[in-house]
């Protein structure tokens, strides 16, 4: 039996990336997992078929959770699905690098929707459905909210959102037994990477203290770790799985 056997997860932005390798891992373990998409779903059906034909149980359901209405419906649609709910994870965000001048109003408020207002609205509405005593959130946020880097000023600014609302909802929570925990992810190489000028996977790796790029599979093991019983008295943590990138001075050695 896998460490998260009987347990029911939901995985938001699960079709492509972090959290497809989160809902992997999770499902690896032992969880019946709903795999969230947005614009992905052919990625979210993919990878759900892949975790049903490894013995698992997988589903899929869409929604633009930049809008509170749709956090609703699918944290609602996923809790039938799966008939309950002891994991959610907040995953889906949109990532954008633009300096500030050339950052829009339009621009801000699409990564304001997503990468904060709609890990609040779905942890929100699964608490409708989380357990007292082992009810899990996690979100994921990323060293951009640990620190600064030139054209991530509107992005940045989420993910730090994401820090502090990890924090003071694992207090509010802790009452209950439901823990909230979070993860940073850092160069983590994913299909966006494929369309950045001047990216290689050498480059990658030499920004890296430990010398290679992140994984979503990196991810998603550290995921699996926060939501299972093995984290009981784990809550309010924010974990850099970022190969020490915010572990090192932000200082050129050459």
């Amino acid at each position: 039996m896998g460490a998260l056997e009987g347990k029911k997860a939901l995985v938001t932005g699960a079709g492509i990336g972090i959290g497809q390798g989160i809902a992997r891992e999770l499902a690896s373990q032992g969880a019946a997992v709903v795999l969230h998409y947005a614009a992905s779903r052919t990625g979210a059906d993919a990878a759900a078929a892949e975790i049903v034909q490894s013995g698992g149980k997988a589903m899929t359901v869409g929604g633009d959770l930049r809008h509170t209405s749709e956090c609703v419906r699918v944290v609602d649609e996923a809790a039938a699905l799966l008939g309950g709910l002891d994991i959610l994870v907040n995953n889906a965000g949109v990532t954008r690098s633009q300096s500030i001048e050339e950052t829009t109003e339009e621009l801000f408020d699409e990564m304001f929707d997503l990468n904060i207002k709609g890990y609040f609205f779905c942890a929100k509405q699964a608490l409708t459905y989380l357990p007292d005593r082992t009810g899990a959130i996690l979100n994921i946020t990323s060293v951009h909210g640990a620190g600064g880097f030139p054209n991530h000023t509107g992005y940045a600014a989420t993910k730090g959102a994401v820090v502090m609302f990890t924090k003071s909802l694992a207090i509010e929570l802790a009452p209950r037994g439901i823990r909230v925990n979070a993860i940073g992810p850092g160069v983590v190489e994913v299909p966006r990477y494929a369309h950045m000028p001047n990216y290689t996977r050498e480059s990658g790796n030499r920004s890296v203290p430990l010398g290679r790029v992140g994984t979503p599979e990196d991810i998603g093991a550290a995921a699996a770790f926060l939501v299972s019983d093995a984290a009981s008295w784990v809550t309010g943590d924010i974990m850099f799985v970022d190969g020490g990138t915010t572990a090192r001075m932000g200082l050129s050695l050459g």
